[in-house]
């Protein structure tokens, strides 16, 4: 089956390398926080749907940092779904699989990656029509061994996947050396607390770090 994705969006996704995620608890905070991403190379965002501000951070990232890729996560509902496609998000994710929260972002044409963490989960999304997983919580679950562990029965399918939970800049590296990974997501490059406090410089140098440190294991690959 096709991948609800684009291939463009594949392909800056995974040329991209990682995917921010971001925890905003006020909306002005949303625009200084994606030009500080986008200034250190890191070209994707997922604004989590934990706060209220969140739908109006996407709004104003998506008026005024339109290069960004910003999709939302944290998408639990089918009404969410819908009101996140209204506000034009790139793609949607959420940590867990439920089939009628998959069924409405593919009725509202939202690309969408459901949160997997077992071979039957992977089968539900896969029968569902999904092609991009999320595996949550990747580093709690046993990390990339973990993933090439489970995914191995469906390599054919030619899956892809965005591991996120406990990903570091320090453990990163097994999972951008394996041909599995579509995208990081990682809190860690602009984390709640460095938003809050509006170090800019902070989460510019953590993407960064986070860019050059992708950009020298898949170098190391070639």
């Amino acid at each position: 089956m096709r991948s609800q994705f684009s291939e463009e969006m594949l392909a800056r996704m995974y040329e991209g390398g990682a995917v921010a995620v971001l925890v905003i608890d006020d909306a002005k905070n949303a625009v200084p926080t994606a030009k500080a991403l986008w200034e250190g190379g890191v070209r994707a965002m997922e604004l989590t749907l934990r706060t209220p501000a969140a739908l109006e951070a996407l709004r104003l990232v998506r008026k005024e940092v339109p290069e960004m890729l910003a999709g939302v996560g944290t998408i639990l509902t089918p009404e969410q779904v819908q009101t996140v496609a209204d506000a034009k998000a790139d793609f949607g994710v959420a940590p867990g699989l439920n089939e009628d929260v998959v069924r409405a972002a593919q009725q509202a044409g939202l690309p969408f990656a459901p949160g997997i963490m077992t071979p039957s989960e992977i089968e539900k999304a896969v029968a569902l029509g999904c092609r991009e997983l999320k595996l949550f919580p990747a580093e709690p679950l046993g990390g990339m061994k973990y993933l090439q562990s489970i995914a191995a029965p469906y390599n054919h399918l030619e899956l892809r996947y965005l591991p996120l939970g406990g990903l570091t800049l320090a453990n990163i590296d097994a999972y951008v050396a394996s041909p599995l990974l579509l995208a990081l997501g990682g809190s860690w490059i602009a984390s709640r607390k460095l938003i809050q406090e509006q170090r800019w410089d902070a989460i510019a140098q953590n993407a960064q770090d986070t860019r050059e440190k992708i950009d020298q294991i898949r170098k190391e690959c070639l």
